[in-house]
């Protein structure tokens, strides 16, 4: 502050409170901007900052010309402090700015612009590492990993970021309950994804565990047929994050292997299973891109009860009553369209009736 602001700070300051007050006070007088990032961790330092925080914002901000930013990486944190009724800061922000991933678009023109011969499972395989995470991206396309082989092999390097940022990611949410959350993500993440045999496989009624990782951590979501009424009970959980869905089904299991030094196997296994798990990604990469084209406000799966009638992306205009119905296949050959309109005749008329609906087969070709 002094050097920047030129401020003579008289005495000594030990504590945050003094530090802020004398940055509000001056804010009265002149504008400037600070900015506080990794704001989050000040909870670790101690939670009563928060609190001064709110007293000393109080009485100084309807005089201040200050321009005050603060930014965290731990978005449950970050949530908690400003978005829960209970918290001394809640409702103090005048604007929210939240990182996204970068959408399917863009994703394509990074991956041309390094590689004009990179085909469609190249780009499959970067959205399913990095799910648009600007830093991932950044990693794969400076190592000049272009294609899905380079991509992999990167991963299960010996000094692979990728080995620990899961990892790392999950402990600074989890806490000490961390073990019970990595389980239940590895069941997700390998295919178990109703809450029954989630509670099956765990031995023990995991609701509480499926609700933080829902609604406090944002890690999973809670996905229900769509436009399916608020009561229903048809539903599973998926992890939200590409990155972390590929984390907790090819790394976070086999921590062992990794201590050993076993990079070729875990990279093996991976290929092994590559085009089974991806199948998923396509089908997240087209809900993506349909969203993102602006045309339809409900994207999302649908299934009946008995899982006879699965469709992989249905999409609604609620303003104009249109929609699409489309089935996702890896190899476009095994797409049948006829099938897909003889399901369609499963969905609820009191839900769908007043849509009309167009039919397309989407594969790894349409990307």
């Amino acid at each position: 502050m002094e050097e920047q602001l030129g401020i003579h700070v008289y005495g000594s300051i030990f504590r945050f409170r003094e530090l802020f007050e004398v940055i509000m006070k001056e804010s009265v007088h002149r504008h400037f901007t600070v900015v506080l990032d990794e704001f989050q961790t000040l909870y670790r330092v101690n939670p009563a900052i928060f609190s001064e925080m709110q007293d000393i914002w109080d009485r100084y901000h309807n005089h201040s010309k200050i321009n005050l930013l603060v930014s965290g990486s731990i978005q449950s944190m970050m949530r908690k402090i400003f978005e829960d009724s209970n918290e001394p800061l809640y409702g103090r922000p005048t604007s929210r700015f939240i990182l996204r991933p970068f959408s399917t678009g863009v994703l394509k023109r990074i991956l041309a612009d390094h590689s004009d011969k990179y085909c469609n499972e190249d780009l499959l395989c970067l959205y399913m590492i990095t799910g648009g995470v600007a830093k991932y991206v950044e990693l794969l396309m400076d190592a000049q990993c272009f294609t899905k082989e380079r991509m992999l092999d990167y991963v299960y390097r010996q000094d692979s970021y990728f080995l620990t940022e899961g990892r790392d990611l999950a402990n600074q949410e989890f806490g000490e309950e961390g073990t019970t959350y990595f389980s239940v993500l590895q069941l997700i993440a390998g295919g178990i994804t109703r809450r029954g045999e989630i509670d099956g496989a765990m031995h023990k009624d995991m609701g509480t565990y499926l609700q933080n990782l829902e609604r406090n951590f944002y890690m999973v979501s809670r996905m229900k047929p769509l436009l399916a009424r608020p009561g229903s009970k048809v539903s599973a959980y998926e992890i939200s994050d590409q990155f972390l869905r590929f984390w907790f089904r090819f790394i976070c299991p086999y921590q062992s292997l990794i201590e050993r030094q076993q990079f070729g196997l875990l990279r093996q296994n991976a290929g092994q299973h590559y085009e089974q798990f991806s199948r998923r990604t396509l089908e997240q990469y087209f809900h993506a891109k349909t969203m993102e084209s602006g045309k339809f406000t409900q994207v999302g799966n649908w299934w009946d009860r008995k899982g006879e009638n699965e469709m992989d992306l249905v999409a609604v205009n609620e303003f104009d009553h249109t929609g699409i119905i489309a089935e996702i296949k890896r190899n476009p050959s095994k797409i049948n369209l006829a099938a897909l309109q003889r399901k369609t005749m499963a969905l609820p008329v009191s839900e769908f009736g007043k849509y009309q609906f167009s039919f397309h087969a989407l594969s790894l070709e349409d990307m």
